[in-house]
């Protein structure tokens, strides 16, 4: 055999022994070495609805789990969907006292639907509303409103979100409140508001009164007729806009029944 063949022979042998003894190590470190986690960790993952949303405010249930163990101070009633019968079992897990979590809801802050305001342009490129919202910031009259191309739908875990009229809606009996259509709306006109609320302000413009009804029979225009109205002092205008304090409102419905445009609504 030659000598070069047997050179060759020889590096590769030496190189697959070097190779194979790292691996031995490293396998037998990581055993040894390895740190080991708190078993409430799994129990509590298991607790969770596994919908990676991040309402809670972590990366996923993943993230949440390992914060509830390892950074003191996390609350267990974060998770929104899960909602008490989750806050219930991480409290068992952690034995500690029960925490009530405040359910909440998605709105559409906008009710510019085909009756009540029309396009601008007639949009061909890619049907969603990241896309279109890049065209000079929509095809519709009002910049500030919903283009109804569905991506809070597409994203909706529980098939809480249609179209319909050319806006979207949301139907508060199957929402869960994770805020994945939130996050996805490029025009951030879907909040959350808690559920045992009713009253919302279906309205994002912030032109002024006369500008804004021009683009939106529906719209917001600043009158502060609701403003004056409301016993609690809960809902202001700012921007030319409608805003709600849900930490006073009471949901009395009085701010709705004074609003001239029909903007503030009473969730069903």
């Amino acid at each position: 055999m030659p000598d070069i063949v047997i050179a060759l022979l020889a590096a590769v042998i030496v190189v697959a022994g070097i190779g194979l003894l790292c691996g031995i190590l490293l396998s037998v470190s990581s055993k040894f070495m390895a740190v080991k986690k708190d078993e409430r960790i799994e129990k509590i993952r298991n607790c969770l609805p596994g919908a990676n949303c991040g309402a809670c405010g972590f990366a996923g249930c993943d993230g949440y789990a390992e914060a509830l163990i390892e950074v003191e101070g996390t609350k267990t009633n974060l998770c929104i969907p899960g909602a008490d019968p989750v806050s219930q079992k991480i409290s068992d897990v952690l034995g500690v006292e029960f925490e009530d979590v405040v359910e909440m809801v998605a709105f559409v802050q906008c009710n510019g639907n085909c009756a009540a305001t029309s396009k601008k342009t007639d949009y061909q490129g890619i049907k969603t509303c990241a896309a279109a919202s890049l065209f000079y910031g929509g095809d519709g009259k009002c910049t500030y409103g919903c283009m109804g191309y569905g991506d809070c739908a597409s994203i909706c875990p529980t098939n809480s979100i249609c179209i319909e009229n050319g806006i979207s809606h949301v139907d508060p009996r199957t929402c869960i409140g994770c805020g994945l259509c939130v996050s996805r709306c490029p025009k951030g006109i879907i909040a959350l508001k808690p559920t045992v609320k009713s009253v919302y302000v279906a309205c994002s413009n912030k032109d002024k009164g006369a500008v804004a009804r021009k683009k939106c029979k529906n719209a917001c225009i600043g009158c502060k007729k609701c403003e004056m109205t409301c016993p609690t002092d809960a809902i202001k205008v700012e921007n030319n806009l409608s805003r709600i304090d849900y930490s006073k409102c009471v949901s009395c419905g009085k701010c709705a029944d004074v609003c001239p445009t029909g903007c503030i609504a009473i969730c069903k």
